[in-house]
């Protein structure tokens, strides 16, 4: 069975304060971008890589893969104006004869080697994807206009994740734009609400708190001391 990642690279990271897009943030030595490539590279499930970079960003990323002699990364592409834009773009350079594709966000480095083992498990029980989640722990409550109506159950929430893995012919046809309207591709914050959306069958496994999104300075620096 053949298993492809697409690494999505191409955030701006404006919230970060650099002048360089997110993936090229400073994380100890090395751009945050290496870690989770070195790690989908080392790992056993995965047996190639296609890397979307910020655009305009190629060839450092390039450079980058070369640097930490990443030999599993098949071709970098630019990313496109929205995130389902630039995982459509790397989805377009997996084969057809793949059998599986995880989507990961570059912006969550540290990923756990039994996440992935997970998330592509998952699809052998009959599901169309698998992503990993975490309960929600906090109460949660629905406030249109900061007033609030509601409280909302919490029994049943989970906060999603990357790695999100995927039956590939599934993931190609949920991303079509003949089967997906651009508003609603536009407004998709993961692939698995595209997949949900087309009538597939998403398995939720358990999560990990070290698969923090880095979307501020602080978050970056509580990673750098996890490392």
């Amino acid at each position: 069975m053949s298993v492809w990642a697409v690494l999505v690279a191409a955030g701006r990271g404006e919230r970060l304060g650099d002048d360089r897009p997110k993936a090229f943030a400073r994380l100890g030595e090395l751009p945050l971008l290496a870690e989770p490539l070195r790690r989908l590279d080392h790992s056993d499930w995965i047996d190639e890589i296609v890397l979307v970079a910020p655009p305009e960003w190629e060839e450092p990323s390039i450079l980058l893969a070369e640097e930490l002699g990443a030999s599993k990364v098949s071709s970098c592409v630019p990313g496109g104006a929205t995130r389902t834009d630039s995982v459509r773009a790397g989805v377009a350079e997996v084969p057809e004869d793949a059998a599986v594709i995880v989507v990961h966000d570059a912006a969550r480095p540290l990923l756990p080697e039994d996440v992935l083992e997970r998330v592509i498990g998952a699809l052998s029980e009959g599901f169309d994807g698998a992503i990993p989640g975490l309960p929600v722990a906090d109460t949660v409550k629905r406030a249109p206009g900061g007033v609030v109506a509601e409280t909302v159950s919490r029994d049943d929430l989970v906060t999603v994740q990357t790695p999100q893995a995927f039956v590939a012919p599934v993931l190609r046809a949920a991303l079509s734009p003949a089967r997906v309207d651009s508003a609603r591709a536009d407004a998709a914050t993961d692939c698995a609400a595209l997949v949900e959306a087309n009538g597939g069958r998403v398995r939720i496994v358990a999560g990990d708190e070290r698969l923090l999104k880095v979307t501020t300075r602080a978050d970056l620096e509580r990673i750098a001391e996890w490392l």
